[in-house]
């Protein structure tokens, strides 16, 4: 069953975030992941402190769950941590 990541983002360093995106993108897709969305317009229309989300299916919770930890990710996860405050869920999603 597909599981996605979830992040709401409100970067306050733009230049280390850059840094995070240009090595968790490929982290992400090596992994196995597909962005959904990416940082696009968007509505915020509950619980607005957030202006970037950003959407990523994967084939499963745990595979998405082991990209989260995989050493590539958690390469690039050390430049968004003085750079952004995140809010970021992996959840699974339903048969249709």
């Amino acid at each position: 069953m597909s599981a996605y990541w979830v992040a709401r983002c409100h970067v306050t360093d733009p230049e280390k975030y850059a840094k995070y995106a240009e090595l968790a993108g490929p982290a992400i897709e090596k992994h196995g992941g597909r962005f959904l969305a990416r940082g696009g317009k968007q509505v915020e229309v509950e619980g607005g402190e957030y202006e970037r989300t950003v959407l990523v299916e994967f084939t499963s919770l745990e595979q998405a769950h082991a990209c989260y930890q995989s050493k590539e990710y958690r390469e690039a996860f050390k430049y968004q941590e003085d750079a952004a405050v995140r809010n970021v869920v992996i959840v699974e999603g339903i048969e249709l």
